[in-house]
């Protein structure tokens, strides 16, 4: 019983979830289909909500910013690359995760302290059913406007856990990358985004 709920206590603590070994692709253009991912070695991840460490800055590339069809709350189809022009701060998260449900507050804390003619924020729900993630919105007072895959997601995103937060500056380009759980409410996050 002690190592089932060490093991527990763990996982939560690593703040990553995954509840399938591939990552689906969603939308109506992946029907069924399954992106598989190439199981990497077992590694302990440091919780980021409690370390102060900075995580080494992801390579930018020009036009990382990837094209990439999302459907938004009220049912239009919006382009990723669109934003390319602002700072756009994309989060990987769905319902049934509770380290994205945690960081969640976080997210929205610093979102209300941006510009936002300057930083676009997508929390790109990866729940089986878009109306999870709009109803969750809805009833936990989420501002930060919520989309679902309406294509195929770009390798940038095929992740093998999540929460995932991806920053991209004006031209597109990663500013940071990283998968877990963590605390955007920072000083750090909103000199980033700046």
């Amino acid at each position: 019983m002690k190592i089932v709920l060490f093991s527990a206590t763990l996982f939560f603590l690593l703040g990553a979830c995954n509840d399938n070994p591939s990552i689906k692709a969603q939308g109506p253009d992946s029907v069924n289909k399954i992106v598989e991912t190439t199981p990497a070695p077992p590694t302990v991840v440091p919780d980021t909500m409690q370390t102060n460490t900075t995580p080494a800055p992801a390579q930018a590339t020009a036009s990382a910013l990837p094209s990439f069809r999302m459907r938004n709350g009220r049912g239009e189809i919006v382009d990723l690359a669109q934003f390319r022009g602002k700072k756009v701060f994309v989060n990987l998260w769905a319902t049934w995760c509770p380290p994205c449900r945690a960081e969640i507050p976080s997210i929205e804390s610093l979102g209300a302290k941006t510009d936002p003619g300057k930083v676009e924020f997508v929390m790109l729900s990866l729940d089986d059913n878009f109306d999870k993630a709009k109803t969750y919105a809805a009833n936990n007072n989420m501002k930060l406007p919520v989309y679902y895959p309406a294509s195929d997601l770009p390798q940038l995103f095929v992740t093998d856990g999540i929460p995932m937060t991806v920053i991209f500056n004006e031209k597109g380009e990663i500013l940071f990358n990283e998968v877990g759980s963590a605390n955007y409410d920072t000083k750090r996050f909103q000199d980033m985004l700046k």
